[in-house]
């Protein structure tokens, strides 16, 4: 009886231990929408040894290379370490449809087998936003109306366009700004301290290349997504980011959802098209939509 009573005791124990598996994306609502998605081209915008990166372009159907389009350009998530610009289809696809280039970004995936870190991580989407404006006129975009968005770490690298001035690729033109015209991040990893998100993974330069750590005059204007109940990327972390932006002079729109844990708005066609309307009167306040 004893034993029974501490083995189940022990059992419980390593229950308690074990983080809670996370949300699969299989069924949620944007993994629907992006099945029947493909975008018009991919173009490489930079070569690491034998690695090619790709930009998934999504071109409105008018498109020609004479245009001077906005250009929304998004980021997919993962933690650096997982999934793929397919990801972020979807929203791709919505603003094509709305007249603007849309660019899903592939980047190098943080791995210690490959010692690729998620500095390298914020160096390809760095280069990419370079790549975009240095070939605007053959992408039919105009160079000055740049939105960087993305979810999760995607959002940690989109930010990281306006930001972290001195992590660039050896070799790109540093007189091109990746500054982008106007963030949109949607939970993002903003906080890299212990009591944010991927500080272990980032080591213990993680303050370099930590957003809410990071915020100066002159970022250009965002508008951020979160869910108090988020377990991943904490709240605390977007509130004091958002503050500091406020503080340093600079626009900033916090859109909360109570109890939405990680990830929330990609679940559900009502949280996703509340999303993408609020995106939308965001990006036509500055102009950045037709």
């Amino acid at each position: 009886m004893f034993r029974t009573i501490l083995l189940l005791t022990f059992a419980s124990s390593v229950l308690a231990q074990t983080p809670a598996p996370k949300p699969t994306t299989a069924n949620d609502y944007v993994a629907q929408l992006v099945a029947k998605l493909t975008p018009t081209r991919k173009i490489v915008y930079k070569k690491i040894a034998d690695r090619e990166l790709s930009l998934h372009v999504f071109q409105p159907e008018s498109w020609k290379a004479s245009d001077k389009r906005a250009c929304f350009i998004t980021i997919h998530g993962g933690g650096w370490t997982g999934m793929g610009p397919e990801r972020m289809y979807a929203f791709a696809d919505h603003f094509a449809k709305l007249g603007l280039v849309s660019i899903s970004v592939q980047y190098r995936l943080a791995s210690a087998k490959t010692n690729t870190t998620v500095f390298d991580c914020v160096k390809d989407v760095r280069s990419a936003v370079r790549y975009v404006k240095a070939h605007a006129n053959e992408l039919g975009i105009d160079p000055n109306k740049i939105i960087a968005s993305g979810g999760s770490a995607g959002g940690h690298l989109a930010a990281s366009t306006a930001m972290f001035e001195g992590v660039n690729e050896e070799g790109d033109d540093l007189k091109i700004s990746p500054a982008p015209n106007a963030l949109v991040l949607l939970f993002p990893v903003i906080d890299t301290s212990k009591e944010g998100y991927g500080n272990a993974r980032i080591g213990e330069r993680w303050q370099e290349i930590s957003p809410a750590h990071n915020v100066h005059p002159g970022l250009p204007p965002t508008i951020t997504f979160h869910g108090t109940a988020d377990p991943t990327t904490p709240f605390k972390g977007a509130q004091i980011f958002h503050e500091a932006m406020l503080k340093a002079g600079n626009r900033s729109e916090l859109v909360i959802h109570e109890g939405g844990d990680h990830g929330y708005l990609m679940r559900t066609q009502p949280l996703y098209d509340e999303c993408l309307a609020k995106t939308d009167a965001f990006l036509k306040s500055l102009h950045l939509l037709p």
